[in-house]
């Protein structure tokens, strides 16, 4: 089994807000003790990491289910629950998360980079919270807040200054190892590498980050071979070294492999419009010399370089020009996330019509059924102030109720009240 995954599904879910409690003080030789329920504690949150140590997504695949603590309920004495710890994930540097719309919700783009993915629920009020001098033993008291669990899509995006791309065999990985301290695995058949490699170059005093993508083929952009998961790799690169076998050692026209790998580009999402070098590998074997002319014709004003990996040569040209290209092309840019939240609104309500009756629904009216003791008279009278502070007894008014219709709220229904 391959160690290296980049793309794995994810079910994360933020800690409960604990309850309120409802307590009266209890003490010898003291009567008529007031309320001392304590808050419940908030939930945990979810938050993410950027590590550059990590380089794969594979424990998300043994394991795709996170949940961060709940928070503790409330006690007597105002004693507050304990929060809940948070979650902590670390993912590999250039790791984007996606919501199940497909929208980008966190792109861990820079390493140490530290994202609160989902905030846990915060922690009900206690009865002691409710205590005024009309109401002096409030009997009811807060639930802490629910959360839900979010489906999400991680895909790791290599993040490099600069991608070798081409066909398989065509000497990417020998390029790879020429020019940097990188150790790809080399071999002389089709998808040796199965994952991007990365090294770092340094030149003339300057170094930048060059990563070798696995080999495209023909409909890579369609998926075929491993394409959707090896042109991810390109998307963030700032530069592609375009690796050609000019040779063509293995009976294919280095001219066709050039305008196949630039079309399949293309058709995943406009990549041939990145900034794009020739590198004319395996000038050492018969054939090369003819093909070069055909290939600088076929590129245009594009650059190509001469190299043979096998005999090192060509390659201070090559990679002079791409420092002279890398210094005048923009910094990486992270990926625009989603201005939405994961977390649902707990403001907001709608009314519509059932038949005869006003449904009047939106989480914050979960939330505020789910607070109210109706069993107790001065919990009922807290709800019915609640509702008018709220608007929501006008908004009633306003969609056309009157006294004695029925609404329902939740799983709630009673008459409407002037």
């Amino acid at each position: 089994m391959a160690s290296f995954v980049d793309r794995a599904p994810l079910r994360l879910k933020a800690g409960n807000g604990g309850d309120g409690a409802v307590s009266f003080h209890r003490e010898k030789y003291v009567q008529n003790g007031g309320p001392d329920g304590g808050d419940g504690g908030d939930g945990g949150n979810v938050v993410l990491i950027a590590d550059h140590n990590l380089h794969t997504l594979l424990d998300f695949r043994f394991r795709s289910k996170y949940a961060a603590e709940n928070g503790e309920n409330g006690s007597a004495v105002r004693r507050s629950g304990k929060s809940g710890e948070d979650l902590i994930l670390r993912l590999p540097v250039g790791t984007i998360v996606r919501d199940k719309e497909g929208r980008i919700v966190a792109d861990m783009f820079q390493d140490g980079e530290r994202k609160v993915l989902l905030k846990g629920g915060r922690g009900g009020h206690g009865n002691a919270r409710f205590a005024t001098p009309t109401r002096q033993a409030p009997n009811f008291a807060k639930p802490g807040i629910r959360t839900q669990w979010y489906d999400l899509t991680l895909e790791l995006k290599t993040i490099a200054d600069v991608g070798l791309v081409g066909y398989p065999n065509v000497g990417k990985s020998s390029i790879l190892a020429a020019v940097s301290s990188a150790r790809p695995k080399i071999a002389n058949y089709h998808f040796t590498t199965m994952t991007p490699n990365l090294g770092i170059v340094s030149h003339q005093g300057v170094s930048f980050a060059m990563a070798d993508i696995p080999g495209l083929i023909e409909n890579a952009s369609e998926g075929a071979g491993l394409g959707f998961s090896f042109l991810r790799h390109v998307e963030r690169t700032k530069l592609l070294i375009h690796v050609v076998d000019v040779s063509g050692s293995e009976s294919r026209d280095p001219v066709e492999d050039y305008h196949q790998i630039n079309e399949e580009l293309r058709r995943y999402g406009q990549l041939d419009r990145r900034p794009q070098i020739v590198a004319a590998n395996k000038m050492d074997l018969p054939g090369a010399e003819e093909n070069l002319e055909r290939l600088r014709e076929a590129a245009g004003d594009m650059p190509v370089f001469a190299v043979s990996a096998a005999a090192r040569q060509g390659f201070d040209e090559l990679l002079n020009r791409v420092i002279e290209m890398l210094s005048a092309l923009p910094a990486q840019e992270r990926y625009e996330e989603a201005p939405a939240e994961l977390e649902e609104s707990l403001k907001g309500f709608t009314i519509t019509m059932d038949h005869d009756v006003y449904v009047v629904e939106g989480p914050s009216i979960e939330r505020l059924i789910a607070s109210v003791n109706f069993d107790d008279h001065e919990s009922l009278l807290w709800f019915q102030a609640t509702m008018q502070r709220g608007g929501i007894i006008n908004a009633l008014r306003k969609a056309g109720a009157k006294e004695g219709d029925t609404v329902r709220m939740d799983d709630m229904e009673f008459d409407f009240v002037e």
